[in-house]
């Protein structure tokens, strides 16, 4: 068989890998360049924060911009760690929404995929990008002469909340300029060997996940991994270096028992800071992505905006 047509593994909706090596993507391909969106008034700007990787970033301001600086945005885009991109029309219209709210400073992190570059380039890239926003991003105006370096947040949703999590437990070890003040995971993945709470137990699906994870590892790791399942470090958990963390779950999502297990045992852990959850009915994972105008979808953007301006 060609293998330029010889599938060695199908990643439903996401990509189809072949024989040959190439990668054929089904989500998320199409991109939208940066400037003025002309609904929200926000402004973006793509900038290379490492030439040697890569490594790029969408900067988001509002404009005309505050008096006052602002909180900075980290924010990880999701896609399972293979598709997606921070300049997708999906992710690019959502962080103008969030901007245009929360009358933020955001960066909207632009890291490596698997399988191409599988983990830990994400974790990598979304650290050094962290490294760059807390180091001044190389006098980058938007965030040196607009950006509040007291309030820096790291967001994500799906994969992306998986990376904000392990870069700011990164940080213990690896410590940075600034403290964080927050951590929103929304929708995270997060996984594990044993169901927590109602979480689905037909062994099928497990191992389907499991096998996903290894995949976007390189195969160089397994589902015990702390990095998908936090639970395996409880002092990670204990020792979270920052204030605040918002949890958001949602009903008909495989990840959201992990989700709530998350905030519950964050809550137990010790930890001294102050944990929210928020729980949407009736709805699927990332939900308010395809359907952003509904009532749940700006419920849901309201708390963080709330989360990100408190």
């Amino acid at each position: 068989m060609d293998p330029n047509s010889e599938i060695v593994f199908d990643f439903p909706p996401f990509l189809r890998l072949y024989k040959s090596g190439r990668v054929h993507r089904l989500i998320g391909t199409d991109y939208v360049p940066a400037g003025v969106d002309p609904a929200t008034g926000v402004a973006s700007k793509d900038v290379v924060i490492d030439p040697r990787t890569g490594l790029s970033a969408r900067l988001y301001v509002c404009c005309p911009s505050a008096s006052t600086r602002r909180p900075i945005l980290l924010y990880l885009h999701g896609g399972a760690f293979v598709a997606e991109s921070a300049f997708s029309p999906t992710y690019h219209a959502f962080l103008n929404s969030v901007v245009a709210r929360a009358d933020v400073v955001a960066v909207s992190v632009e890291y490596r995929r698997a399988p191409e570059d599988p983990l830990p380039a994400a974790y990598d890239d979304a650290f050094a990008a962290l490294r760059w926003v807390a180091s001044g991003g190389g006098g980058e105006p938007w965030l040196a002469e607009r950006g509040d370096f007291d309030r820096v947040f790291l967001a994500g949703d799906s994969a992306g909340a998986n990376i904000a999590h392990n870069i700011l437990v990164r940080t213990r070890a690896d410590p940075l300029e600034i403290k964080i003040a927050g951590l929103a995971l929304i929708h995270t993945y997060f996984w594990g060997k044993e169901a927590v709470g109602a979480e689905p137990t037909d062994p099928a699906f497990r191992e389907w996940l499991e096998t996903t994870w290894g995949f976007v590892c390189g195969w160089s790791s397994g589902i015990e991994d702390p990095r998908v399942d936090p639970f395996r470090d409880e002092a990670a958990l204990r020792s979270l270096p920052c204030r605040r963390v918002l949890v958001s779950v949602t009903e008909k999502d495989w990840f959201r028992e992990r989700g709530k297990a998350y905030y519950e045992r964050l809550r137990a852990s010790g930890w001294e800071g102050e944990a929210e959850l928020v729980e949407t009915e009736g709805e699927e994972h990332v939900y308010f992505l395809s359907n952003p105008n509904c009532e749940k979808a700006s419920a849901e953007m309201a708390r963080l905006v709330a989360f990100l301006t408190q």
